[in-house]
């Protein structure tokens, strides 16, 4: 269906109905986002205009129990054509649950996981991605790679011993985080030190303890 890799042009979004009153589409508006609305865009809940889509994942997906991991498997398997992230609510109430749903996600799926408090703090992430988008020139050659800066920054800050400035030193070298995924020790080593290099190591590579 052709809806399904729609790209909403500059300052936009593409959002499914049942966003419509929600607080992170007030929100997205407060921040200068204008919404455009759509039912047709298969399992995704946003697409954003560098060709990202965005599967959003509640707290009360993940308390629910595992029907979110089917939806999680469609979305892998029908938006090809576009950059696949996943905000997952970390929250008081889904914390406990979270190491689960992030080996799920990233390890056994190969998605991108981007870990959010709630609506509002969604919000501010899309709508850095989306005015990001017009900052620099669209001919340089790594634009495509640093439009997803601001949510890679927020993973890979995540990661213990990385602070937002080996994290920024890290994204000078890996533009994606598939690439840092993959990365080796040796790799890592000269940009952050040998003790942080095996800890980012072991965090994407470490089978946690937490099952599916």
């Amino acid at each position: 269906m052709e809806v399904l890799n729609a790209v909403p042009p500059y300052g936009h979004v593409i959002a499914t109905e049942k966003w419509r009153n929600s607080s992170l589409i007030q929100s997205l508006k407060g921040g200068g986002v204008r919404i455009l609305f759509e039912n047709e865009l298969g399992v995704a809940d946003f697409h954003l205009p560098n060709k990202s889509c965005i599967l959003y994942v509640s707290e009360c997906d993940i308390v629910a129990g595992n029907a979110y991991k089917r939806k999680l498997v469609r979305y892998r398997n029908t938006t090809s054509s576009f950059q696949e992230l996943v905000l997952v609510e970390n929250t008081r109430l889904s914390e406990q649950y979270f190491a689960a749903v992030q080996k799920f996600v990233v390890f056994d799926l190969g998605l991108t996981l981007l870990p959010v408090g709630g609506q509002t703090e969604a919000s501010q992430l899309i709508t850095q991605m989306v005015h990001g988008e017009g900052r620099e020139n669209p001919f340089r050659r790594r634009t495509s790679s640093r439009l997803l800066d601001p949510l890679v920054l927020a993973l890979v800050q995540h990661v213990p011993g990385v602070g937002r400035v080996k994290a920024l030193a890290l994204l000078e070298h890996f533009s994606s985080i598939q690439l840092l995924c993959n990365a080796a020790p040796a790799e890592l080593e000269p940009i952050v030190g040998q003790a942080a290099a095996q800890q980012i190591h072991s965090f994407f590579h470490k089978p946690t303890a937490a099952g599916t």
